[in-house]
Order: C-alpha cells, then sequence, then structure tokens
C-alpha cells in the first residue's frame, strides 16, 4: 500500500468514525483491544490446521480471512492516526532496523532469532 492511498483510508476512517459519533470510543486503549481481538479472530481461521491446509484454503475461508485481514487494518490505522504515527515511515524505520539485526548474510534460510547467531 502505497503513501497516497494509506492517506486516503485514513481520511476514510476518520469520516466514518465522526459521522457515528465514535470518536468518543476511540482511544489507543480502546483501539490496541479491538486490533488484537481482531487479531484473534484471525487466528481462528487457522487453529488447527496443517501448515499444508493453512496453504490451500477454500475461496469462502480466503473470503472470511479477507475480512478479518481488513478489520485489522481499520483499527491499525485509526490506532497510529489518533498517535500521529506515520505507519509508512514508522515500517521503512523498524525495515531499517531488521535489516541491521538480521543481514541476509547471516540469515539466510534460518529462523533464529538475532540474538541466537
Amino acid at each position: 500500500m502505497d503513501e497516497d492511498a494509506l492517506e486516503i483510508l485514513k481520511r476514510k476512517l476518520r469520516t466514518f468514525t465522526a459521522a457515528r459519533d465514535w470518536e468518543q470510543f476511540h482511544s489507543p486503549k480502546n483501539l490496541a483491544m479491538a486490533l488484537i481481538a481482531e487479531t484473534g479472530e484471525l487466528v481462528e481461521h487457522f487453529q488447527w490446521l496443517s501448515e499444508r491446509q493453512s496453504e490451500e484454503l477454500p475461496r469462502d475461508k480466503l473470503d472470511e480471512i479477507e475480512l478479518e485481514l481488513a478489520d485489522i487494518l481499520i483499527y491499525l490505522v485509526r490506532l497510529a492516526d489518533k498517535l500521529n504515527i506515520d505507519l509508512v515511515e514508522a515500517t521503512h524505520k523498524k525495515l531499517k532496523l531488521n535489516d541491521e539485526k538480521y543481514p541476509a548474510d547471516l540469515v539466510h534460510g534460518s529462523a533464529k532469532k538475532y540474538s541466537d547467531y
């Protein structure tokens, strides 16, 4: 998602929230709790599946997962907006840190944590 798309989404979510007078409920704490709840709903779709099953989901299951991912993005964008965090900038910053912590030549093909090598 490019920066413009994220900005458009942020504005749409602000408008949607304001039209329903939900801003009063969108504290950072509440948004963080809603985010984790939606993430839990996403995980339920994968619970008890084998690795292979999780990679070969039927279309109806993918449609349900798509909506859960949308809910997660909505709460993530709202939370970042409330805290004045630029998600694109923060992601670039985190990728830079991860690049330093996980140099490709040291971790290629390994799932070890940076503290384990």
